[in-house]
């Protein structure tokens, strides 16, 4: 679950993080009496969950509380990848004298949290993981004892050289891991962690993603999910219990269990297709759930067929095959469809199809180059 910054940087004050003041405003006229309030030249920065909100003129200095009004009204007009701008956070501006990365990521391979830090901030830590890695340092933590004293100072020692600096740096790494650690955190980052002229280091951004299986005991945490800033076809379908998560592919694909659905995605790339979603009914034969997996999949533009992969273990493809039937009948498609059933009342599936003019295929390689064929418009071999 993606947090806002004004969420993230109020989690991290909580753990004593230094961070500059800041008010959430929904209209321009809100975003005028805060900056009067502050007094000072503020940032006026879109609350959105996307990258790149500088890029797209989400991000911006006002100078007067006139200015601000001026630049909420601009921002909240925004649309940054597909989400609108709702809300915008009012900052006082800082002045910087450096730029550095601190950021913490749940790593599978060493299957404990890694903490990086970088003294190139201000950009994407992508893009200087890519051109500059000797810029990053990064350090597993063991989350039995967590980060202790001696490895925030060593990672402090790669950021700065000045000791006030490395102490201060050395205390906020120690307290970003624990707000990481206390709410669950998949991601804690500050992009960037700055120095002032006089030598302070403050946070002047903050970004958080929770694990969603913390939800369920950190109601509080769960409570801060903005879904008016979710990918609509995410949100719903987390309401249908269903896992999907939206590609940029064309091809629309609907499988039961997370294995198959990533067979089947290599499967699309395999023959030169491109996935659109990752989207796993699992183990459930209510036909509801392919209802709702047809819906949100069809809402999709970008879709130029559609494949069902299913291989009927726990689940009944003949409940499958009645919830194809009742999706359409609800909602007519305007694709093709390829559909692939093996298993559980394989023929008692194949019976409902076929009564309802459809078919379907036993062979997945051969339903894959269908699928695929049908949404490039070229032959697949």
């Amino acid at each position: 679950m993606n947090i806002h910054e004004y969420q993230a940087k109020e989690i991290f004050r909580k753990y004593g993080i230094p961070i500059p003041p800041g008010e959430v405003a929904t209209t321009p006229e809100e975003a005028e009496a805060i900056a009067r309030k502050f007094a000072t030249t503020v940032v006026v920065k879109a609350q959105v969950h996307a990258g790149g909100r500088g890029k797209a003129g989400g991000v911006k200095l006002a100078r007067t509380p006139e200015d601000a009004k001026i630049i909420a009204a601009q921002i909240l007009k925004l649309t940054i990848k597909g989400l609108p701008v709702k809300r915008v956070l009012v900052t006082p501006a800082a002045e910087i004298a450096s730029e550095a990365y601190v950021g913490i990521i749940v790593d599978r391979a060493s299957k404990r949290p890694v903490l990086m830090a970088s003294p190139a901030g201000g950009i994407d830590i992508e893009e200087v993981a890519a051109k500059t890695p000797d810029k990053i340092l990064r350090h597993p933590v063991d989350p039995r004892y967590g980060l202790q004293a001696y490895e925030a100072m060593q990672l402090a020692f790669f950021l700065y050289s000045d000791m006030k600096q490395v102490r201060a740096a050395a205390k906020i790494l120690q307290q970003l891991y624990k707000a990481f650690f206390e709410n669950g955190g998949s991601l804690a980052e500050i992009n960037p962690l700055v120095t002032t002229p006089t030598g302070e280091i403050v946070a002047l951004d903050a970004k958080m993603v929770i694990d969603d299986n913390e939800l369920d005991r950190r109601p509080d945490i769960a409570a801060l999910r903005d879904e008016s800033s979710e990918d609509p076809s995410e949100v719903e379908a987390r309401k249908a219990s269903l896992t999907f998560i939206k590609l940029d592919g064309n091809v629309g694909c609907v499988v039961n269990g997370a294995g198959l659905a990533m067979a089947t995605m290599d499967l699309v790339k395999y023959y030169g297709g491109e996935p659109a979603n990752f989207l796993d009914i699992g183990g459930s034969s209510n036909p509801e759930k392919v209802v709702a997996a047809l819906r949100i999949i069809t809402s999709d533009p970008s879709v130029k067929a559609i494949l069902f992969n299913i291989f009927g273990g726990i689940t009944r493809t003949d409940d499958v095959a009645n919830g194809i039937v009742t999706a359409i009948k609800q909602n007519p498609l305007k694709v093709p469809l390829v559909i692939r059933l093996t298993g559980t009342n394989e023929e008692i599936a194949l019976k409902i199809l076929k009564d309802n003019g459809l078919s379907a295929m036993t062979d997945m390689d051969e339903a894959v180059k269908k699928a695929v064929a049908l949404a490039t418009g070229r032959k697949v071999a």
